[in-house]
């Protein structure tokens, strides 16, 4: 009988247990456009599809306070007062899932990959029908946020 060590017990469960998660909802897509393109577009996209840029992390930018130099890498985090307002007179706890984000980060041939959960699936764990309701609202508001960023040129 083989005896296995804890890391490898881990590491298994880990390797395991991620990639299952990791693709449920998830939508990856890459641009043909420069990232700072891509980034600019995408924070355009978000109001002109009157959604709310409720907070932005530059991780870039904090680098370079620091004096160091990194690909761009930012993350958006998108929500609109409506929705939320919906979802937690349904279920306050699903408030924990809001804002919704876009992760974006600059490809090697200076291009940019675009990374988000859709709503449904980061709502999915709710069996309140109202908060389904909201997560239907919001798929094709995020896609159309996602597709104008990505034609960006």
């Amino acid at each position: 009988m083989r005896v296995l060590s804890l890391p490898t017990i881990v590491l298994g469960g880990v390797l395991l247990a991620l990639p299952v998660q990791a693709q449920d909802g998830k939508v990856t897509l890459i641009s043909k456009a420069p990232f700072a393109k891509v980034a600019e577009a995408l924070e355009k996209a978000v109001g002109d599809h009157t959604m709310a840029l409720v907070c932005h992390a530059n991780a870039q930018q904090g680098a370079a306070a620091r004096g160091v130099k990194i690909a761009g890498n930012q993350v958006f985090m998108v929500f609109r007062n409506d929705f939320a307002v919906r979802i937690l007179a349904a279920a306050p706890e699903a408030g924990f899932e809001a804002p919704i984000r876009l992760y974006l980060y600059e490809n090697r041939d200076g291009t940019a990959t675009l990374t988000y959960v859709k709503p449904s699936a980061v709502f999915r764990a709710y069996p309140q029908p109202e908060v389904g309701k909201v997560a239907a609202d919001l798929d094709p508001i995020f896609e159309r946020i996602v597709s104008q960023a990505l034609a960006a040129r």
